[in-house]
């Protein structure tokens, strides 16, 4: 059947986005979709304005169907080609308050915690659970359906469905399409932004612009690392901390500076509180940025729900790659998929981003080899915390939580042993039923 699950659809802003783009597309206008939230307020208003925009982007031709809840969840999934996966598990309150308020007890700050950090851990052994009972009905009702996720943090994520399922999975996140954009634009090379050629591997938020060429072939890193090196030694901006990453590891790297602030143990120390205003670092941005959208979606509804929307469509990969899936014309994505082989210097049990190319034979991940010496180096201290994350969920051992904080590079430089143990504790109990039982 030519079907679409998006789960989490009460993310209405993410949910128009992307099934704007479908719906925008010829060859999956017609397609049912369907909505699934737990959330029947936020699924009402998703469904409300999807089915708005079906009648002024499309002339009604696509089917829009909601599902509220657990119950309803495999009459969602059933029969589904696409399932889209953009949850949020405990949403801002409680968990994401909890990620960021137990830590600072200890002094431990963060700025975004989806990804990795302590914050990352516990947001995925949260959602790791959930994840389970979708691939199960998944198996029941639609197995042979590609899952395309999009929830953080993606790694550990998909590598848990690509490792622990049998479910056809991709993890895909919007970082890999703008990176060469964003650092030409930032260093005053635009003339080059529709123009450039590139190579990108790595790690999800951590994959590294590893080549980039203008049109004639002209290797573009000399300049852009002599840019970089210059603005940060003379103004304060918003990407500190990747053109530190390129003067000291020689590259750029896919997602923010706000984010990588706190991946790695060289920016935020208690014992070196001016690295923050040096590197300008937004400790507690997630938090201030749900606080801004809460308060910003009661006007946004007004105009999202009780005006006919349009819609042009975006960078996001979901739509091409269903389009390429359905009609056969190939198509590039950076995915994140299990590393068999593809990037030789990192785990092959890591959930790596690489090149893949997608057609009517589904996803095909391409090789890549090694990757610099220290850019592996960097990745592996992030995939040894997501690998024990994965193990954690899966064995339900509290070891494996204390382990995968242990190890975290942030946490790791901030807190003794003990205090880390003790934080995971604090942590574990504050968040109460959002997670099953540890040993």
């Amino acid at each position: 059947m030519n079907k679409i699950t998006f789960m989490g659809a009460g993310s209405t802003v993410f949910a128009k986005n992307v099934i704007g783009d479908i719906l925008l597309t010829p060859a999956l206008c017609e397609f049912e979709i369907a909505l699934y939230d737990i959330d029947e307020k936020r699924l009402d208003e998703s469904f409300h304005l999807i089915s708005a925009l079906n009648k002024s982007c499309n002339n009604s031709r696509a089917k829009i169907s909601k599902f509220l809840g657990a119950e309803n969840r495999k009459a969602a999934l059933s029969e589904a080609r696409f399932v889209i996966n953009a949850i949020q598990v405990g949403g801002y309150e409680p968990c994401t308050v909890t990620d960021f308020e137990v830590p600072k007890k200890y002094g431990l700050r963060q700025t975004i915690a989806d990804t990795l950090g302590i914050g990352g851990i516990f947001r995925a052994l949260r959602t790791i659970p959930v994840l389970q009972e979708f691939a199960a009905d998944m198996e029941e009702v639609c197995p042979d359906a590609w899952f395309l996720n999009y929830t953080n943090p993606m790694a550990i994520l998909t590598g848990y469905m690509q490792r622990y399922t049998k479910i056809k999975t991709v993890g895909l996140c919007h970082s890999v399409q703008v990176c060469a954009g964003t650092i030409l634009n930032e260093l005053d090379m635009k003339e080059y932004v529709d123009k450039v050629r590139t190579k990108i591997a790595g790690i999800n938020h951590m994959a590294w612009l590893l080549e980039i060429e203008d049109e004639n072939g002209n290797d573009l890193y000399p300049e852009i690392r002599r840019r970089a090196k210059k603005k940060n030694a003379t103004e304060k901006h918003n990407d500190m901390v990747r053109f530190e990453y390129i003067n000291r590891l020689g590259y750029y790297c896919t997602e923010s500076s706000e984010h990588n602030a706190e991946y790695n143990p060289f920016f935020i120390k208690s014992k070196y509180p001016e690295l923050i205003e040096k590197y300008n670092i937004p400790l507690d941005e997630y938090p201030r940025r749900c606080i801004e959208q809460i308060e910003k979606w009661s006007e946004l509804s007004k105009t999202l729900l009780n005006e006919a929307p349009s819609h042009e469509r975006s960078l996001e990969y979901a739509s091409y790659i269903l389009e390429s899936i359905v009609t056969g014309n190939p198509y590039r994505i950076g995915g994140n998929v299990l590393n068999k082989n593809l990037i030789t210097n990192l785990p092959q049990k890591a959930c790596v981003e690489v090149p893949c190319l997608v057609d009517k034979n589904g996803i095909s991940p391409c090789y890549v080899g090694e990757l610099p010496t220290q850019l592996a180096a960097m990745n592996t201290t992030n995939i040894n915390t997501q690998l024990l994350t994965i193990e954690a969920a899966v064995t339900r051992k509290k070891d494996k939580i204390y382990q995968a904080a242990m190890l975290e590079p942030h946490t790791a430089a901030e807190l003794s042993i003990d205090d880390i143990v003790s934080l995971c504790n604090d942590l574990i109990a504050a968040h109460g039923s959002w997670l099953p039982e540890y040993e």
